[in-house]
């Protein structure tokens, strides 16, 4: 079994090192059948002369591919189609991986009726959020400082897709679903994400089996940039453009007065409890409506021509 790690990486050079130390460490134990495919989504800090420190030192296992239309779900769908692996393990430049994580993630895949896998991401460092954020309970927000999850140490099948940047498929996951959506996924001017997560929803609607691996574990740094209120906000307004943009589909008019009324409900939420997390949280629901009726309203409105904002779904696995 070959595997193909696939890593895309933007202007982030320095956590790209650690990302990439910490995979060798991973990569060189008895599993000797791999590559690293490192994509530069046109990085103009120091991202290729790293990369290529890595080729040099380990030559025939990492591999530099330079992708120069931005976004990341451009960079991910040009790291599947030149990997040579069966499996592809995917991971981001901002995490660094424990040593058998690798190992621990791909051994599922001995079984043939398993699709794809996910494992844990847990914050890194020793994180103290904020006041005002709760990471588990009823008010939970951890999704947005790294797609923090921890379903627990029990492995077991998937009940919901796993995030980006832990996960893995077997390549011809790609070829009979198609690739990432490259109307989904952070790029210019739009912080728009999901197209992890739509991907492997394609692919459980397709009936495949998808496993967890609790012992699969990465940890993902906490930018401070994230520990703000307004990006959350931001976050989750864009969560909520995402989740009707995936859809292709506008709220009806009764769904937007639905939406608009829990908007009205949440508000003293908001405005008046004195629970700072469940006042953060119900403001952060505020926002997620409100980018849901943002995008159905652009959805119903847009004219042929006034398409700067959206490419059409392109997820149709295609060769060059």
């Amino acid at each position: 079994m070959r595997i193909s790690v696939i890593l895309c990486t933007y202007n982030r050079s320095q956590s790209l090192r650690k990302a990439l130390d910490s995979v060798v460490a991973s990569l060189l134990t008895d599993l000797v059948d791999w590559e690293v495919v490192v994509v530069d989504n046109n990085s103009r800090d120091q991202t290729r002369e790293v990369i290529e420190e890595f080729c040099h030192r380990y030559p025939g296992c990492f591999r530099y591919l330079f992708e120069g239309q931005q976004g990341k779900s451009y960079a991910l769908n040009t790291g599947v189609r030149e990997a040579r692996g069966q499996i592809l393990a995917f991971m981001d430049d901002d995490v660094s991986v424990e040593p058998a994580w690798l190992q621990n993630l791909v051994a599922v895949f001995q079984d043939s009726s398993c699709a794809g896998a996910g494992g844990r991401i847990l914050p890194m460092g020793d994180f103290v959020p904020p006041h005002w954020l709760a990471l588990d309970g009823p008010h939970n927000l951890a999704g947005a400082l790294c797609a923090y999850t921890d379903p627990g140490d029990l492995p077991g099948e998937l009940k919901h897709p796993p995030y980006g940047a832990n996960m893995a498929f077997r390549k011809e996951m790609f070829e009979k679903y198609g690739y990432f959506r490259t109307d989904l996924g952070p790029r210019p001017n739009s912080e728009i994400r999901s197209e992890d997560t739509e991907f492997g929803r394609r692919v459980m609607a397709g009936g495949e089996r998808l496993c967890y691996v609790p012992s699969a574990i990465v940890y993902h740094e906490v930018h401070q940039s994230r520990l703000r209120k307004e990006f959350f906000l931001a976050w989750w307004f864009d969560f909520g453009r995402g989740s009707v943009r995936e859809n292709g589909q506008a709220l009806k008019p009764l769904e937007i007065l639905k939406a608009l009324a829990r908007m009205i409900l949440a508000t003293p939420r908001w405005l008046v409890t004195l629970d700072s997390k469940r006042r953060f949280y119900s403001k952060c629901r505020i926002w997620y409506d409100a980018g849901k009726i943002v995008e159905s309203c652009r959805l119903l409105f847009r004219s042929s021509h006034d398409l700067e904002d959206s490419d059409p779904p392109q997820c149709i696995a295609t060769t060059r």
